[in-house]
């Protein structure tokens, strides 16, 4: 099975930047795709940013687009979420996922195999 491990959550105050990390362990990906996910209190878990392994193609959801940008290192096999302007409607706990090979980037949970425990991010105003 693939393992992820996120890190780099904390406490922030609104318009400042904060960067999340993911490990990957288990195996090595080629094609996988891999997203982060957040869920609020009270709300649904949100799709944020997808990418596929390979870097040819990122897709964000519109509330993150332009202030956050997801990148992998394929040495490391990390996956990072840099989000930058903050505001207090970020505040959620934070996850990273991935989906098998041959799967497609996806911003559907459900398209998703694989997760991390989650990091809390919480911004304040």
């Amino acid at each position: 099975q693939v393992q992820l491990v996120e890190s780099g959550g904390g406490l922030v105050q609104a318009g400042d930047s904060l960067t999340l990390s993911c490990v990957i362990s288990g195996r090595t990906f080629s094609r996988n795709p891999v997203a982060w996910f957040r869920q609020a209190p009270g709300k649904e878990r949100e799709y944020v940013a997808a990418m596929s392994w390979s870097g040819k193609i990122e897709h964000y959801a519109d509330p993150v687009k332009g202030r956050f940008t997801i990148a992998r290192d394929t040495t490391k096999h990390t996956v990072n979420l840099q989000m930058n302007s903050l505001n207090p409607e970020d505040t959620a706990v934070y996850y990273c996922a991935a989906g098998i090979a041959t799967m497609g980037v996806s911003s559907s949970a459900h398209n998703y195999f694989y997760w991390g425990q989650g990091t809390q991010v919480a911004v304040s105003s």
